[in-house]
């Protein structure tokens, strides 16, 4: 039997269709998919709701499914959620082969604290790569440990996992380290008084 965290999963052959069937899917505690790929015939499923929903939060997820007794391995390419309840209405699930390359977007996380008085902004929060299907890295981070003001990282300077390749374009911006507009403005103010009590005193040693 699956666990929680199991990437096996018992999906059930759908042979009903349409909102209606959807719905009652849902309140049984399923959630209807649909396998495509490899110039196969698209196959509707159900998935058990609650294993897969936690499955599902990692991005690009792989599946190992059962069905009917056949294994089948699947990445998950869409899922599609209720805007207001935040509920998995349905999940698109295409076909892949270990060792087969596929390409995916991948969430970026910065790690490290960038030099005093800095902030580093994400500009682009995943980068495109082309990896193996059973090896799709969680994450690809970037270090801003000690990075100073004006720094520029782009994606050729990103250190990909084993075995991956870029597919995003190598001069796009990922993180770009500057100082707060707010500090900036801080800045300003402080030259500013500086520069009025330094012209008073200009004025009181003329007089």
């Amino acid at each position: 039997m699956s666990t929680e965290t199991d990437t096996k999963v018992i999906a059930e052959v759908r042979e009903n269709f349409g909102k209606g069937f959807a719905r009652r899917l849902r309140a049984a505690g399923k959630i209807p998919a649909v396998i495509y790929g490899h110039g196969t015939d698209p196959v509707h499923v159900a998935l058990p709701g609650h294993q897969v929903a936690l499955l599902v939060r990692r991005a690009n997820a792989v599946l190992e499914l059962e069905i009917s007794g056949a294994q089948q391995l699947t990445l998950v390419k869409d899922v599609q959620k209720d805007p207001v309840r935040q509920i998995i209405e349905h999940i698109d699930l295409l076909v892949v082969k270990k060792g087969e390359k596929v390409q995916v977007d991948v969430p970026v996380v910065v790690v490290g604290e960038p030099f005093a008085g800095t902030i580093a902004n994400l500009d682009n929060a995943t980068v495109s790569l082309e990896v193996e299907a059973t090896h799709i890295p969680e994450n690809v981070e970037v270090d801003v440990e000690g990075l100073e003001d004006g720094t520029h990282i782009t994606a050729a300077d990103l250190k990909l996992p084993r075995g991956a390749a870029l597919v995003t374009d190598a001069e796009t911006l990922i993180v770009a380290i500057s100082v707060p507009a707010a500090t900036l403005a801080e800045v300003d103010e402080i030259e500013a008084a500086d520069e009025a009590v330094a012209e008073e005193q200009s004025e009181e040693a003329a007089e």
